[in-house]
């Protein structure tokens, strides 16, 4: 089972107490997937274009609770007008009186991930969107979100608008607010896995680097010596540089700390770099 469908299974089983709350959700699911008509009897209808059939069983659960609908049956003209009334043109932007509580917004923005969202894969990479059909409804969709503190952006794809959050923080935050905690903590352990797993990687591509480093610094280093030896002849050398170089041939894979052990009397590290680089500079004169 995807990542996604998931979060909306977890979702779909969230039934709010309060009416108002039931309200927003069954605002949010009417405006991005709802609709009205008439069966071949010519008896009302109000239904979902979902294919998710948890999500779709709660929408109907929602008019049930909420407006007292029996929907195995069909409905009367009474009850249509009044929900028309609630809800009118569903091409248009939900109204704010259903989104004056912070509680019905959360509700909305649950409402509307199970109908017009999804999100990728924690694994691969961090994305959640919202697909809208009208700029109005990804305007008031990213509006809200945002009221929640958590960044979220507009892409237009083709003819639809995409409201998106790309920051695993944000998904977080907005898996928090719709009421995905289950969700949220296998994503969060998720979060920490891959941080870790990147945090090695770091460490071993730093240790890595500074070892190839060090490896290539050594190469140079006796092949400088070499070169004096056989074009200066390391006799003509001071007494401090000519056992700085016999110790380096005698050692060529010791770090600089080994190097000045090996030393008599012993050297720093600062102090076998010193003789290392002055090796260097007079093999390089030698070749002019």
């Amino acid at each position: 089972m995807s990542f996604s469908k998931e979060v909306k299974e977890e979702l779909a089983g969230h039934i709010d107490g309060a009416r108002h709350c039931r309200m927003a959700e069954l605002a949010a699911m009417m405006s991005f997937s709802g609709q009205y008509g008439r069966d071949s009897q010519g008896l009302y209808t109000i239904g979902f274009q979902i294919e998710n059939e948890l999500v779709l069983r709660k929408g109907f659960t929602l008019l049930e609770k909420t407006y007292n609908i029996e929907t195995n049956v069909g409905i009367t003209e009474e009850e249509m007008q009044g929900f028309y009334r609630d809800f009118g043109n569903l091409q248009g932007m939900t109204e704010p009186r259903f989104l004056e509580r912070s509680c019905c917004r959360r509700a909305f923005l649950r409402g509307a991930f199970l109908c017009a969202g999804s999100i990728s894969d924690p694994e691969k990479g961090y994305h959640l969107e919202f697909v809208c059909t009208q700029e109005g409804k990804a305007s008031q969709l990213r509006q809200m979100i945002q009221g929640f503190d958590i960044e979220a952006k507009i892409v237009t794809r083709k003819k639809y608008y995409v409201v998106y959050i790309k920051e695993g923080a944000g998904i977080v935050d907005l898996l928090n607010v719709m009421g995905a905690h289950v969700a949220l903590m296998n994503l969060e352990n998720l979060r920490i896995v891959k941080e870790m797993r990147n945090s090695i990687n770091r460490r071993v591509n730093c240790e890595t680097a500074n070892i190839t480093k060090t490896v290539n610094a050594a190469n140079r280093q006796i092949e400088d010596i070499l070169f004096l030896r056989d074009h200066y002849g390391l006799r003509k050398l001071p007494p401090a540089l000519r056992e700085m170089a016999q110790v380096r041939l005698e050692y060529p894979d010791a770090p600089l700390k080994e190097l000045g052990e090996q030393l008599k009397p012993p050297v720093g590290k600062s102090g076998v770099n010193h003789r290392l680089r002055k090796l260097s500079e007079l093999a390089e004169k030698v070749r002019k």
